[in-house]
């Protein structure tokens, strides 16, 4: 019985963590910002630093075709993440 507990306590503690992980991914690609610069934003926030987060400059975005900083050949790679991250 207390196996199970156990069990059942990990269990949520994942579950947890997943659905923590999942929001601040949504957070990211919401903001079209990559994850480092969404954890520094939070950790300066927490700590009462000024903070801004902006969304990627224009002239950054034509040095890089994807806004998460991946380069792609096809122009598809991130379109086909976000709808597998969807399908999930």
């Amino acid at each position: 019985m207390k196996d199970d507990y156990e069990v059942d306590e990990k269990k949520q503690a994942a579950a947890d963590v997943l659905f923590s992980y999942s929001k601040f991914a949504m957070a990211c690609i919401g903001n079209q910002t990559r994850p480092s610069d969404m954890r520094l934003h939070l950790m300066k926030e927490i700590s009462g630093l000024p903070t801004s987060l902006k969304r990627r400059e224009a002239s950054r975005a034509a040095t890089s075709p994807d806004p998460l900083g991946e380069s792609s050949s096809s122009g598809t790679a991130r379109l086909d993440k976000v709808d597998s991250f969807r399908a999930l």
